[in-house]
């Protein structure tokens, strides 16, 4: 928990490694057998570092030509970026969605702001409808901004109708959380999976 002065009475989650498990790796399970060939190609050119382009609104029609022509060697293999993408998101993070059930059943508000473009997004939506119960999200690529940038925190704010203090934001990312706790929101950085969490909401009174 935070120090912040007012108790929180909504919920902003964070998706990619919160509500969905999320790894650029398992594009490429078949296409590279070799753990240590794939683990590098993701390092050095299909790595979360380019992909995060993507995330702050850069299209695959831009990107994927753009890096094909950088390493013309692997071009089928960064084709299969686009071609594969929902291959890198496997499933569900333990729990996660049971916690957005039970707020949910307690008419507790819930939102999200997440890191994704919009090409991505649009392929991944349709099939989590876990998310049926955030009221609204701030998807990073539409918007073109990319969080730990404090003006995504700032229209989500607008958006949702809500002031800081009264919103609990549920992150992986440190320098996320780290920002959010600057302009006022409440925190928890999601490290030891969903019993830290609901020992969380439990404490704020949410669950």
């Amino acid at each position: 928990m935070t120090d912040s002065p007012a108790q929180p009475t909504v919920v902003v989650w964070d998706v990619g490694r919160v509500l969905v498990e999320w790894d650029l790796a398992l594009l490429y399970r078949d296409a590279i057998p070799d753990a240590a060939a794939r683990a590098r190609f993701v390092a050095e050119v299909v790595s979360e570092e380019w992909h995060g382009q993507h995330d702050a609104g850069v299209p695959w029609s831009d990107m994927v030509p753009a890096r094909i022509a950088q390493f013309p060697q692997h071009a089928a293999l960064i084709a299969r970026y686009a071609s594969h993408w929902m291959d890198s998101i496997p499933g569900p993070v333990a729990g996660t969605h049971d916690l957005v059930r039970r707020l949910g059943a307690r008419a507790v508000p819930q939102y999200a702001i997440t890191n994704f473009g919009v090409d991505a997004w649009a392929l991944f939506r349709p099939t989590f409808p876990i998310l049926d119960h955030c009221r609204d999200i701030v998807v990073s690529g539409a918007e073109r901004l990319i969080k730990p940038d404090p003006a995504i925190f700032e229209l989500a704010a607008q958006r949702f109708g809500q002031t800081p203090e009264t919103m609990l934001f549920i992150d992986d990312n440190a320098a996320n959380i780290a920002t959010a706790r600057a302009l006022g929101w409440h925190t928890h950085h999601f490290t030891q999976g969903a019993t830290a969490l609901e020992a969380d909401l439990v404490g704020y009174g949410l669950l």
